[in-house]
C-alpha cells in the first residue's frame, strides 16, 4: 500500500475508479489514508470514540461527494483532509451547541434582563442597520457563515453555489461591513 501512496498515477486511478462507484477502490483509498485522517480528527475532537465517528462520517462524505473532487484544485489527500477537518469542527459545534442548550435550559431565567440589554446594545451600535446595507447575496453569506455557523463549503453545498463564489461574496460582504463599521466608529468618536 505504501507504494500506491507515493505513486500519484496509482492514486489518480483509484480516484477515477471511485468516481465510477468502485467500492474496492474506495476500500483501498480508505486503507491508504484512514490512519492519517484519523490523526487529524483526533487532534480536533480529542477523543478516540469521537475521532472514529468523525472519520466514518468523513468517509461517507468523501464517497457521496467524490464527483466534486477536482485534481486541478489539489491532491485527493488535501481534499479529504479538508472534509475531515470540517467534519471534526462540525462535530465539536454540534456537541457544544447541545451542551449550551442544556445549560440554557437549566439557567433560562437567571439572566433575562442582561440578555435583553445585550440585544438592545447590539442594535444601538448599528449591526442591524449595517447588515441591511449589504446586498441580498452578502446578507445571505453573513447569515449562513456567522449567524448559522456554516463553513464556506457547507454554504456552497446548501445553496448549490460554487465554492469560489461563496468565498468571493463572503469576502466582499466582510469588506463592506468593515467600511460601514469604520464609519460608525468615526461617527461615535465625534459625538
Amino acid at each position: 500500500m505504501k507504494e500506491i501512496k507515493n505513486n500519484k498515477v496509482e492514486v489518480q486511478k483509484l480516484v477515477l475508479a471511485i468516481k465510477n462507484q468502485d467500492k474496492e477502490a474506495f476500500a483501498k483509498l480508505y486503507d491508504l489514508f484512514s490512519g492519517s485522517l484519523y490523526g487529524i480528527a483526533f487532534k480536533i475532537v480529542r477523543s478516540e470514540e469521537a475521532a472514529q465517528d468523525v472519520l466514518q462520517d468523513s468517509f461517507v462524505k468523501i464517497w457521496k461527494n467524490i464527483q466534486k473532487y477536482d485534481e486541478k484544485q489539489g491532491t485527493i489527500f488535501t481534499w479529504m483532509l479538508n472534509i475531515t477537518r470540517n467534519t471534526g469542527i462540525d462535530y465539536l459545534r454540534k456537541n457544544k451547541h447541545q451542551s449550551n442548550i442544556e445549560i440554557q435550559n437549566a439557567h433560562h431565567h437567571v439572566d433575562d434582563k442582561n440578555s435583553l440589554q445585550s440585544v438592545i446594545n447590539t442594535d444601538h451600535i448599528g449591526v442591524k442597520d449595517a447588515l441591511s446595507k449589504l446586498s441580498e447575496d452578502q446578507q445571505l453569506m453573513i447569515e449562513y457563515l456567522y449567524f448559522k455557523g456554516y463553513t464556506q463549503q457547507e454554504v456552497s453545498d446548501e445553496l448549490n453555489m460554487p465554492l469560489g463564489s461563496v468565498k468571493t461574496k463572503s469576502r466582499s460582504a466582510l469588506i463592506k461591513l468593515r467600511e460601514l463599521f469604520i464609519t460608525i466608529i468615526f461617527w461615535i468618536q465625534w459625538i
